[in-house]
């Protein structure tokens, strides 16, 4: 068996770019991208808004504030090399009360502090301009911020790494992985890979992979599930483009908010973040024993849960209440009725969790030995940050 040089674990957008990254700087690297899934980008990759996030949102210094300005850069422009559309069509961050000011205010600073062009303050009669539908008494325009189908940007990385001489082979599940002196031997479901460095790149299995390769559990990750609502066709004209609300401290997710999809014209209305029982299932009553065992196993999420109980109680009730759904939206689009409103897609977050019960907030790598690579925390903006995540991982390599 002739060895790879390097094996790539998971055909998610960051297992492919850092694939085409090696194959850029090394083009006679003999390389190798396996996934058990049948298609590219089966779960976080393809299921996503769509946003080009601008990094607004990451504390200063952190991986999340660098590549994400750096990797949205580099996303257009390679968008535009392929002939993949994008909108750069800009996103309001909304204040609807006098306490979410300061806070806006931070974000406004935060935004600065990373490099992110053309923020600006605005108040309501700019905020009508922008979206005439929209109620606020001050918000936050990011001009830069767009959107794109994140789907397509992956079938366009899998197919660099084709043209440079890698492979893709999807519906090839890794079941182990052993170190030896002088490399890695990989056992899939369809026999045996060996390797000189592997990059682990698994997403919201990533913990799990660690484990097969022998490195620690920790962090932990914990699967949440997002659903979206969306407008109605005749309702559409609502939301312009993104509307976002002020991020709530008491919740560490964004919160609900209207995005508009590129090339379809949907706008979808969330996501919620509610615990998923399946790591990969994307239907409210989807379980999977294993999956929900290990969720409430975790120290951590026992730990969260008790630090944000009622919040993450209203969160439930919001995923099972349609009308508790649309108060949520009716506080920046207050126009927006139960009718206007129907079901929409669903996404799995992979969440990594330290054991004090703390989100792990920043992109996380680490080396196990000298020949494995994992990506243990790669959450949004991992899609927008994804080409310069590729180049930390070749720099690493």
């Amino acid at each position: 068996m002739s060895p790879y040089d390097v094996v790539v674990v998971g055909a998610g957008i960051v297992g492919l770019a850092a694939a085409r990254e090696l194959l850029e700087r090394r083009p006679h690297t003999r390389l190798a991208v396996i996934d058990k899934e049948p298609v590219v980008g089966a779960h976080q990759s393809g299921h996503n808004s769509g946003v080009i996030h601008s990094g607004i949102y990451y504390a200063p210094g952190s991986l999340k504030a660098r590549l994400c300005v750096e990797g949205a850069r580099d996303l257009y422009a390679y968008c535009e090399s392929r002939g993949i559309a994008t909108e750069r069509c800009g996103k309001v961050v909304v204040a609807t009360e006098e306490s979410e000011l300061g806070r806006l205010e931070d974000l406004h600073e935060r935004g600065a502090a990373n490099g992110v062009d053309g923020l600006e303050m605005i108040g309501p009669d700019r905020l009508r301009e922008l979206e005439p539908h929209c109620a606020g008494i001050r918000a936050l325009w990011s001009p830069n911020a767009g959107i794109v189908d994140y789907r397509e940007v992956v079938q366009h990385y899998a197919l660099d790494v084709r043209n440079a001489g890698g492979e893709v082979h999807t519906g090839r599940e890794l079941l182990d992985i052993a170190q030896r002196s002088r490399c890695v031997l990989l056992q899939t479901s369809a026999g045996e890979l060996e390797a000189r460095r592997v990059v682990v790149c698994a997403g919201l299995q990533a913990d799990r992979v660690a484990a097969l390769s022998g490195d620690r559990r920790e962090p932990r990750i914990v699967p949440f599930r997002g659903d979206y609502w969306q407008l109605r066709p005749e309702a559409r004209h609502l939301c312009r483009n993104l509307i976002y609300p002020v991020p709530d401290p008491a919740f560490p997710f964004l919160g609900v908010h209207a995005t508009r999809r590129i090339g379809t014209g949907e706008v979808w209305l969330g996501p919620n973040a509610v615990l998923a029982f399946a790591r990969e299932g994307y239907r409210r009553l989807d379980f999977k024993p294993r999956d929900l065992a290990q969720s409430l196993a975790n120290r951590g999420l026992r730990r969260l849960a008790a630090r944000y109980w009622r919040v993450g109680a209203l969160e439930l009730w919001r995923d099972f209440s349609k009308r508790a759904f649309c108060e949520s939206v009716r506080r920046f689009l207050p126009e927006v009725s139960m009718a206007d409103m129907v079901p929409g897609p669903s996404g799995v977050r992979a969440q990594a969790l330290d054991p004090t019960g703390k989100l792990v907030d920043d992109f996380v790598t680490d080396v196990h030995g000298f020949r494995v690579m994992h990506v243990r925390n790669a959450p949004s903006p991992g899609a927008t940050s994804s080409l310069a995540i590729g180049r930390l991982i070749a720099d690493a390599l």
